[in-house]
């Protein structure tokens, strides 16, 4: 919801720091802290509503990236991963699917009310939910490293595995997000009545 160029930058240039140092678990963190990547792509949609041409493809060759060295630093072959695979790609419609809930809500909220809450929510269950499918489907489906004879029962099982954590951890980097945005515009209301008594 930034409105000026460099405010949009600024933000870009938190999220892409924030999605980069969690994803990376790099020993800085002591392989303690969870990754931000669902977290940045939905806040993103969100703060950068409008910009998405140019800031989802570079946030994305960003998490490719970031990807790709983590893997080869361990002396790995990228494709070789037991992540990587055809499904891989499909982050790009699932990631798409978290930026489409971020910018969905900011399109439809209402500023710093109750009703803006609920849709926050919903915003954020349909996309991760959506995310999720994709991602998990994806690899299950597509995946080399998936046992075969696949089913659909085995993918639900599988399913439920990750689903809690990668719901939860989104949804604490989006209210660490929120609170953010609260005191940014609580600061900027201060502000604007200062500026006012002053005149």
């Amino acid at each position: 919801m930034a409105t000026t160029q460099t405010q949009r930058l600024g933000i870009f240039a938190a999220l892409a720091l924030v999605m980069a140092a969690t994803r990376i678990h790099l020993s800085l963190f002591h392989h303690d802290i969870w990754d931000a990547s669902w977290g940045v792509f939905f806040l993103a949609g969100f703060w950068l509503r409008g910009s998405a041409r140019w800031a989802f493809p570079i946030l994305m060759a960003e998490a490719v990236l970031v990807d790709y060295l983590v893997i080869t630093n361990m002396g790995i072959s990228f494709w070789s991963h037991y992540c990587v695979s055809a499904g891989y790609w499909f982050l790009i419609p699932a990631y798409g699917a978290l930026w489409a809930g971020g910018s969905w809500l900011a399109k439809h909220q209402n500023g710093l009310r109750l009703s803006t809450l609920g849709l926050a929510v919903v915003a954020l269950l349909v996309s991760e939910n959506l995310c999720y499918l994709i991602s998990n489907g994806a690899f299950y489906w597509l995946s080399h490293n998936v046992p075969t004879p696949r089913s659909f029962g085995a993918w639900f099982a599988n399913l439920g595995n990750w689903y809690l954590p990668f719901l939860q951890t989104t949804a604490l980097y989006v209210g660490l997000g929120a609170v953010l945005h609260v005191l940014a515009v609580q600061l900027n209301r201060i502000a604007q009545h200062s500026g006012q008594a002053q005149h």
